[in-house]
């Protein structure tokens, strides 16, 4: 198994959408990218923390590659936004690839070089893309929120399904 972590604005959502793609065993919503240890949703929706709110996506590379996920990364979120996503904005919802080795930086990288290539976006492609730093695990009610709740904040896999069928 293998780890990504992905930061597109809310994780209710990015959890949620990734937990749909064939091949991902687990998505957990957390925070990263920081400066305070073992942060609170408070403090870092106070802007406290530099927190992303992230999802940490372990997959198996057998079903599916990393570059299939961040290529999904790119189309479930608008990453010319800077510091938002839709309705929400702040710092924690800004795009970011946190990457796990030299591998994951180069694919990240190439990917963000398409999407910015493609002409599908007027602006320009904010996605930061960093090592991998600390992950900490939000606060249990976080987790599978949509789940538990209802409702969706991001386009789901599903979506994306449909449309490349079309």
């Amino acid at each position: 198994m293998e780890k990504a972590l992905f930061g597109a604005g809310c994780f209710w959502g990015v959890e949620d959408f990734f937990r749909q793609v064939p091949g991902v065993i687990e998505a957990v919503s957390g925070y990263a990218g920081g400066t305070t240890e073992n942060p609170t949703y408070k403090q870092v929706c106070n802007d406290e923390t530099y927190h992303a709110e992230v999802v940490q996506v372990t997959f198996d590379p057998a079903k599916v590659s990393y570059r299939s996920l961040v290529e999904l990364f790119f189309r479930m979120h608008n990453p010319t936004q800077k510091n938002r996503q839709g309705p929400d904005f702040g710092t924690q919802y800004r795009s970011v690839i946190f990457t796990y080795g030299e591998e994951q930086a180069r694919v990240a990288a190439e990917e963000k070089a398409k999407v910015a290539a493609s002409g599908k976006w007027k602006q320009p492609v904010v996605t930061q893309i960093e090592p991998a730093p600390t992950f900490w695990k939000a606060e249990d009610y976080h987790q599978r929120y949509f789940e538990k709740h209802g409702g969706h904040c991001h386009v789901s896999f599903a979506e994306l399904q449909a449309e490349d069928a079309r």
